[in-house]
């Protein structure tokens, strides 16, 4: 009878078995269907950051949609002029003797060194999204003085600007970039620029400045998406590009030796290999 009892006692235990079965099976499907949600989830998500996602990412952190890889002013072979006279002993003695390029460059750009007349400047942009347009790129004057007259400059013969793909007049009111071909029509109003991610363009740009000398920047307009953005290029270093005009005369006058270095020269002399002096009425 006691034997009896006992097996009747320990006849519940299979439901709990089938409960702990099914509590199992639960797991292992809510396993598997989590696994493929985030599997679903993932796709979803590569996709989106493939398409636009990095973009939000670059917008959320303050990225700019075009990048500068390079921006460079041509001062080899051409005429430039210093605002101030060099006077002090030792700029002299790196402005008419042979130092390094990169050290006369320096003493020169303490004294305000300038293209005459023409600024040519070549600026390499980069693609920062997945898409965008560059719409307009207008040059804006920071800031408007007399011409220099410190010091001119020249290269023996003084050479000409090359093919520029476009320039811009800053002595005009408002000046937008044009081509050679089209001298009246804003490029941009036109043409646009359309890169991709890391895709890159080189522009070629002259910037003519008679009337006074000039201190200015690039605005580059560009869409990306349905946003609307601006990108500010300045010249190397991120200071200010600078052109000035012809002065009527001038506190001193050099040429460049073939020796290496500055020489000084009159006024006659200056007269006789630049004519851009003879348009100012100085000869």
């Amino acid at each position: 009878m006691a034997k009896g009892r006992r097996n009747k006692r320990a006849a519940p235990a299979a439901p709990a078995e089938e409960a702990g079965g099914w509590k199992a099976a639960r797991t292992w499907l809510a396993g598997i269907l989590s696994a493929v949600i985030v599997a679903a989830v993932g796709v979803v998500f590569t996709a989106w950051f493939n398409a636009r996602g990095a973009d939000t990412v670059d917008r959320l952190g303050g990225e700019p949609p075009v990048e500068v890889g390079h921006v460079a002013v041509e001062y080899a072979g051409r005429d430039t002029a210093l605002r101030r006279p060099v006077t002090d002993h030792a700029d002299r003695a790196v402005l008419l003797g042979s130092a390094s390029g990169t050290r006369r460059e320096t003493m020169l750009a303490r004294h305000d060194w300038a293209p005459l007349e023409t600024a040519d400047v070549t600026v390499v942009l980069v693609g920062n999204r997945s898409s965008l347009r560059v719409v307009d790129i207008q040059p804006r004057v920071l800031a408007r003085e007399p011409v220099w007259d410190g010091a001119l400059l020249v290269h023996t013969p003084a050479g000409e600007a090359g093919t520029i793909e476009l320039a811009a007049d800053l002595d005009r009111p408002a000046p937008r970039f044009t081509t050679a071909k089209d001298p009246d029509v804003p490029y941009f109003r036109r043409k646009q620029i359309d890169l991709k991610r890391d895709e890159r363009v080189t522009l070629s740009m002259t910037v003519v400045g008679r009337a006074a000398s000039y201190a200015f920047d690039l605005a580059v307009t560009v869409l990306a998406g349905d946003r609307t953005e601006q990108v500010t290029v300045r010249g190397p270093g991120g200071v200010p590009f600078r052109v000035t005009g012809t002065s009527g005369t001038y506190q001193s006058y050099y040429t460049f030796s073939p020796l290496g270095g500055w020489q000084p020269i009159s006024r006659s002399e200056a007269c006789s290999i630049e004519e851009k002096l003879a348009k100012a009425g100085q000869c």
